[in-house]
């Protein structure tokens, strides 16, 4: 079975697609017919990071881009798992791990096409209430255009390749689909490993770069899912220190944080006033999100454009986000966020005599990430549970769940009015955040 999959990754792939990264990424004609797509095509008109080419003028790859390096990462995961020692005997019920084809093409399929239903700017839209873009993903997988591709030329089931994007989504069907899962999403996954190679390249920074043919030689599969040597640890620790330094010094940036609020809190007022529906958000790219609320006249809308050309809001104050402090846990419900900020614009009005908006001040608190080390460990030293928390590493449990902690900040930004900052600092921006009004 497992020469069948050997001889479709070798010989089928043979379309080559040139990748500042990757340098070569090959696909099947049958993966080609997904990638010609208007849907797919479509991703090249969002950008991968949002706002952040604001600060790194470099950062203005595609969520297309990244896709192809997705689909590249997940081919040469399988072919170093087949080729060379990584399924484990007596890993699953019953023996060895047996990769069907029909398994290995929807997984590859789910690689390509897993942000494909995406939002516009990045994560700006990521706490609003809407459906996951895996969900998105996983609908528009089913939609008919997409589905006779992959059922006709790619030869397997669509409702799997949904699935293994979307783990909300039930399966019935022959295949594992934790096991895909676990493969795609998780603490040495093609997804993680492009976008933090990728990131760092495009913004011109080295903390992302990961040594990936030691990170594949390394990964081993171990019940229903993947696993790492103990030689590999280094893999995990290098992949949890990349991605803490790529969120404080790139993703999390003080003037992306600034930019994204303001798209947030545009869009979000447009939410709650009726303004928009959310299905209006819903497979827009870019440009589209720009033509789309810049054709309303709501004023809030004006912080969209004004983030296109970098006439952002100050950041007036900002403190860390304390853990137990119940003020600042009741700021994570958007309304009780909106109702402050309102508070706020209020007493500004009252001290300046100038009318001013709620939109003109915004309180942005970042929505939390996990740093994933939940990863069995082949030949480590016994633990409570053999994995990665209990190996010999300098990054303890306690160490990992306080990157988190270090990172979050809850801060105040405004308009950059002269009056209006003056009378904020007077009001006490810092004790604010930490006390509330």
């Amino acid at each position: 079975m497992h020469e069948r999959v050997l001889d479709h990754l070798v010989r089928d792939f043979s379309e080559p697609i040139k990748d500042p990264v990757w340098k070569n990424i090959v696909l099947s004609r049958a993966l080609l017919h997904l990638v010609e797509l208007p849907a797919f095509q479509k991703l090249n008109g969002i950008k991968q990071l949002g706002p952040t080419y604001l600060v790194y003028p470099g950062a203005t790859h595609t969520r297309l881009n990244h896709s192809l390096g997705v689909l590249h990462l997940a081919r040469r995961m399988i072919l170093h798992l087949l080729t060379n020692g990584g399924m484990l005997p007596g890993s699953a019920p019953g023996g060895d791990w047996r990769l069907s084809l029909e398994g290995v093409k929807a997984f590859l399929c789910a690689a390509l096409l897993h942000d494909l239903g995406h939002y516009p700017y990045a994560h700006s839209l990521k706490d609003l209430d809407l459906s996951s873009h895996e969900a998105l993903t996983a609908r528009r997988i089913a939609e008919p255009d997409i589905s006779a591709v992959i059922s006709q030329r790619v030869e397997t089931d669509p409702a799997l390749v949904a699935a293994i994007v979307d783990p909300q989504l039930p399966y019935d069907g022959p295949e594992d689909v934790e096991f895909f899962r676990n493969l795609l999403s998780g603490v040495l996954d093609p997804d993680k490993l492009d976008y933090l190679n990728r990131d760092a390249y495009f913004c011109g920074v080295p903390h992302g770069t990961q040594d990936v043919d030691f990170v594949f030689a390394e990964i081993r599969i171990h019940d229903r899912g993947p696993a790492v040597t103990e030689k590999g640890l280094t893999a995990v620790e290098s992949i949890l220190f990349s991605k803490y330094l790529m969120y404080k010094s790139v993703y999390w940036h003080k003037t992306v944080r600034i930019a994204t609020a303001m798209i947030k809190k545009a869009v979000l007022l447009g939410l709650k006033e009726g303004i928009l529906a959310p299905s209006e958000l819903y497979g827009l790219d870019d440009g589209e999100f720009y033509a789309r609320t810049g054709a309303q006249a709501f004023p809030p809308f004006a912080l969209i454009p004004r983030v296109a050309r970098r006439s952002l809001y100050k950041q007036v104050a900002a403190v860390a986000l304390e853990e137990g402090n119940s003020f600042q846990a009741s700021l994570l419900n958007l309304d009780v966020r909106l109702e402050l900020e309102a508070r706020l614009a209020d007493e500004v009005s009252r001290l300046t005599g100038m009318s001013v908006p709620a939109h003109a001040l915004i309180i942005d608190i970042p929505e939390p990430i996990k740093f994933e080390v939940d990863l069995p460990v082949i030949g480590a030293a016994p633990g409570p549970g053999g994995g990665y928390p209990e190996s010999a590493t300098v990054f303890s449990p306690q160490m990992v769940r306080g990157f988190g902690g270090s990172l979050r900040r809850i801060s105040l930004i405004a308009d950059v009015d002269p009056e209006l900052q003056e009378a904020l600092g007077r009001i006490g921006p810092a004790r604010i955040l930490e006390q509330g009004a």
